[in-house]
């Protein structure tokens, strides 16, 4: 009986610890999360997995980016991944592609407030992160697009990285060839960057 007694002790004592501390964080991005240019394992997701697993080792982190994706097609995809995943935290990489394609703002606000919505409603904590674009899109549109990650930031209260590629695009040695992707030498800066604020949801 004793045996019993201490064997559900243990496995209650494990199980809370689990809950409290540990759990998954979904990255849902493009191809700058996606690794693009190099292999996964030095991509930004993969140092933060390296970094979780020193500092917060419950955590785990599934990468969910796709190469080319658009708001669009990460709302398709995002209630098959919620499912499956379960995740604790949706970091949210998603609108590059949107941009660089000159979609329109209203379409792409909608899609990321949906995914947004669709992710606190599973219970999901929420890291959104902000995106740029080249000044040769014009002033309207670029300010209309930046405003989109603040806007739904404040909007639904969730933390928020303004640009996840801060310090990096402007560098050339930190850019590859396309102009667009970060290099294997970025992708430290890149976590620094989203680190300090993911850290606050855990």
């Amino acid at each position: 009986m004793l045996r019993l007694i201490t064997l559900f002790i243990t496995l209650l004592c494990h199980s809370t610890g689990t809950f409290a501390n540990g759990g998954t964080i979904l990255v849902y991005g493009d191809s700058i999360s996606a690794a693009y240019g190099m292999n996964q394992e030095q991509g930004w997701v993969s140092l933060l997995s390296e970094r979780l697993n020193t500092e917060h080792p419950g955590y785990r982190v599934v990468n969910a980016s796709v190469s080319g994706e658009t708001t669009g097609g990460g709302l398709t995809r995002l209630p098959k991944s919620l499912s499956l995943h379960q995740p604790d935290v949706l970091v949210l990489e998603l609108g590059g592609n949107d941009g660089l394609r000159g979609y329109p703002i209203d379409k792409i606000r909608g899609n990321l407030d949906a995914m947004i919505q669709q992710s606190k409603e599973a219970g999901t904590r929420v890291l959104l992160i902000g995106m740029v674009l080249p000044p040769n899109y014009g002033r309207r549109y670029i300010t209309a697009f930046e405003q989109i990650f603040t806007d739904l930031a404040n909007l639904h209260q969730v933390p928020f990285v303004p640009f996840l590629l801060n310090g990096v695009a402007t560098t050339r040695d930190l850019v590859q060839r396309d102009g667009i992707h970060p290099t294997v030498d970025a992708q430290p800066m890149i976590l620094e960057d989203v680190y300090p604020v993911l850290e606050s949801l855990l």
